[in-house]
C-alpha cells in the first residue's frame, strides 16, 4: 500500500517555448515542480493533508500531482489554467482542474463551481476553497499550467 500524502500546495504558471513540450516544461519550472517526475492523480485530497505554500519538493522525486494545462501555437490566443481544492476539515477534500481558451477569471469561476458541484454530489459541507490560476497571451507557443502537488 502506498502512503497517504501529508502536505500539499496550489500552484500555477505560464511559459513560452520553441515547442509545446518546452513551453510545458517552462511552466512546470515556474510553478516549482519542473525538476520532478509527475505522477498524475485524480481529484481527492487525503484526509488531514496540510496546506504548505512553502513546500519544496526534492529534485528527481516521483510527485503525485493533480493538474490541468493547455498549450497553443496561435499568437494572440488567451489561454488559462486553474485548480481548486475544496476542503472540509477532518475529512478528505476534492481537487478540480480546468484549462481552456478563456480569461483567468473565467477559469477560476469554472473550477470553483466544479468543486462546489463535487461537494454537493458527495453530500459534504464545503468549508474552504483554495485556488491557483494563470493566464497567458501566446506569443509563439505558450502553455498555461495549474496544479496541486501532494507530498509526504
Amino acid at each position: 500500500m502506498l502512503p497517504l500524502p501529508k502536505k500539499y500546495f496550489v500552484t500555477a504558471a505560464s511559459s513560452e517555448g520553441e515547442t509545446s513540450l518546452t513551453a510545458f516544461d517552462g511552466a512546470l519550472l515556474r510553478a516549482g515542480v519542473g525538476n520532478t517526475n509527475l505522477l498524475k492523480v485524480s481529484s481527492i485530497l487525503p484526509p488531514d493533508c496540510e496546506f504548505d505554500p512553502d513546500l519544496t519538493i526534492p529534485s528527481g522525486s516521483l510527485l503525485p500531482i493533480a493538474y490541468g494545462y493547455i498549450t497553443s501555437s496561435e499568437p494572440g490566443d488567451i489561454i488559462s489554467a486553474a485548480v481548486a481544492v475544496g476542503i472540509k476539515r477532518n475529512s478528505f477534500g476534492v481537487i478540480m482542474e480546468f484549462s481552456g481558451k478563456c480569461s483567468k477569471k473565467e477559469a477560476e469561476q469554472r473550477v470553483t463551481r466544479m468543486v462546489e458541484e463535487a461537494f454537493e454530489m458527495r453530500g459534504l459541507e464545503l468549508q474552504e476553497v483554495k485556488v491557483a490560476s494563470t493566464e497567458h497571451v501566446v506569443e509563439h507557443i505558450g502553455c498555461a499550467f495549474a496544479a496541486v502537488p501532494l507530498w509526504y
